[in-house]
């Protein structure tokens, strides 16, 4: 990026964190904000924790006021995806509403799901995924609600489809803005090079309106294309060439990849119907390629039938598509190019290390902390790491691309490099080895409050499985076979136990890690196996000990406990700050 470029999206981006900061904790004036602000969970469990959640940052005037915060569950049963979600959330919002909704201007998050390759947030939710900066302290659903927030005041009446673990950024001239004010879908695109729109959607642009360089464009799509191949792009004339003006990346050739989109209302409309149509979903449903890929002149409907980038394969997908593009073909998608903007991705535990401890682009953009609401250690740290809503003895050490969260370290504890330690309690002395994750729930445990500290390597894969206990070998836990750390625990692979379904053994069910009547000493006892395992010396598990599996501590979280640890943490934070 040139140093313009780079400059302007800077100011753009502290402009934007600047207006949101002012409208924390007041009550905001009609059109000023969002009227509606929508966050989907993936079960009735997680809706009441993300519920609970947005009463409390209400209550301690960390959001906008007057606004409507809503929380929308899927239904039970099978996975709908977040296409599935979205149009369950569009039913729910005109059960409440009615024809009221038409005057509203809502903002979608979809925030549902396990969070299993960010395991740190699986318990509270991605949505709230701490970030370093403001005061009080930032979460994802700020940092998204600041980075749009332009938008409401530049908005006809309909619905901003967003997720909750990406970031925009994005600057326009002085006298521009990103408007959603015309009928059918609007998408923002980020000139991206050819290889990141493998993994996205690309945009195929009208070439008659393509000459455009100014940091700004809207334009129309002819059509959309999901996770192409770079041949597929380049065939259906997606791909552009460079030249000149405002771009945020310096390749010759590039294409236009999606985010966030916009519907307008009656589009809206027209998709609540679609759901009444297609009755009670039994798959998963991509709110970006099933329901995109079919607007535009020349949309085909080639792509229902394309099941490569589907997770799991219902007989009825086909159909549900073909439904989808009747319903929505000939609907106009309109682009809007943001030609200066960049996307992040911060879904999985190395790009959120990275993106927190490394990235000097995104921290000089944002103006991200290295410490941030924490009561924290002298110069031992090191000046790459990043410290968030703990508190840590003078005397602890953090290592270089770690990030500390919701913690509590005693004198003399110590972190190594590139590891995650999230909501736990280090006792004195303690040494947490490089290239770790390690975290910790509270749990209801046979009618007890308990602890468990779920630990893996920083790159352990926990949704890879294999289909019976006896495969256990090809399971990789900080790089070793599975058989090899029980080993190293004194158990034998046929004790080991895998919850839920018996076909599918992961990481994520494996039965590995001991319940404990306090989080002190739950934290302890995982860093002893985690200890032996790296060490190949043997480490024997207290007699009695129970084991439960990530998903088993999820499914019996108690919720209110680990609120009032965080809590605990905010009273001691804010009475130890220098101001006070």
């Amino acid at each position: 990026m040139s140093r313009g470029s780079i400059t302007e999206l800077q100011t753009a981006t502290r402009e934007k964190l600047r207006r949101f900061n002012a409208l924390r904790a007041e009550e905001v004036q009609p059109g000023e904000f969002w009227d509606v602000v929508v966050v989907t969970a993936v079960d009735v469990s997680q809706r009441d924790s993300y519920e609970l959640q947005i009463r409390e940052k209400v209550d301690r005037k960390e959001l906008p006021l007057g606004v409507h915060y809503k929380v929308f569950s899927d239904p039970p049963g099978s996975k709908i995806g977040n296409g599935g979600s979205t149009l369950y959330a569009l039913q729910q919002l005109n059960d409440i509403y009615g024809t009221a909704l038409g005057r509203l201007r809502v903002i979608l998050i979809h925030a549902g799901g396990l969070s299993q390759r960010l395991p740190s947030a699986s318990a509270l939710g991605k949505i709230f995924t701490a970030v370093p900066l403001g005061d009080p302290l930032y979460q994802m659903l700020e940092l998204k609600l600041a980075l749009y927030v332009d938008f409401p005041s530049q908005m006809k009446p309909g619905v901003l489809v967003t997720c909750a673990d990406d970031i925009e950024l994005y600057s326009t001239a002085e006298d521009k803005y990103v408007r959603f004010d015309k009928p059918g879908f609007t998408a923002l695109a980020h000139p991206s090079p050819l290889s990141i729109g493998t993994t996205h959607g690309v945009f195929v642009l009208d070439s008659n309106e393509k000459s455009t360089y100014s940091e700004l464009a809207n334009i129309s799509c002819l059509r959309f294309l999901h996770k192409p191949s770079i041949n597929k792009m380049r065939d259906c004339g997606a791909v552009c060439k460079r030249q000149g003006g405002w771009f945020s990346l310096s390749d010759t050739e590039f294409v236009y990849t999606d985010s966030t989109y916009y519907v307008d209302f009656d589009t809206a409309k027209s998709l609540l119907n679609l759901l009444k149509e297609l009755g009670p979903l039994d798959c998963e449903i991509d709110a970006y390629g099933d329901f995109l890929q079919a607007l535009g002149p020349k949309a085909t409907i080639d792509y229902t039938s394309n099941t490569a980038n589907v997770t799991k394969e219902e007989s009825s997908l086909v159909e549900i598509r073909q439904k989808i593009f009747y319903l929505l073909k000939g609907t106009p998608l309109n682009v809007i190019l943001l030609n200066n903007s960049k996307f992040y991705h911060i879904g999985t535990t190395s790009e959120y290390l990275f993106h927190l401890t490394e990235d000097v682009a995104l921290s000089s953009e944002l103006g991200l902390l290295s410490s941030a609401f924490s009561v924290h250690m002298n110069d031992n740290s090191s000046s790459g790491c990043c410290v968030m809503y703990s508190v840590l003895d003078p005397s602890c050490s953090v290592g270089a691309g770690s990030v500390v969260e919701y913690s509590r370290l005693g004198a003399g504890a110590s972190v190594g490099g590139g590891s995650i330690v999230s909501s736990c309690w280090v006792s004195a002395g303690l040494s947490v080895p490089a290239g770790v994750f390690m975290h910790s729930l509270c749990v209801n445990y046979k009618h007890q409050t308990r602890f468990v500290t779920v630990v893996f390597g920083i790159s352990d894969n926990l949704k890879c499985s294999v289909e019976a206990p006896a495969y256990m070998e090809e399971l990789k836990l900080f790089g070793f076979s599975l058989a090899v750390c029980l080993s190293h625990w004194g158990l034998k692979n046929e004790v080991l136990r895998f919850s839920g379904d018996a076909s599918s053994c992961s990481l994520w069910n494996a039965c590995l890690f001991p319940v404990s009547s306090d989080q002190k000493s739950s934290f302890s006892l995982s860093l002893e196996m985690l200890q032996a395992a790296l060490s190949g010396s043997t480490f024997t598990l207290p007699k009695d000990t129970k084991l439960i599996s990530m998903q088993e501590a999820l499914q019996c979280k108690n919720l209110e406990e680990m609120l009032k640890f965080r809590k605990g943490l905010y009273e001691d934070i804010t009475q130890r700050k220098p101001n006070n």
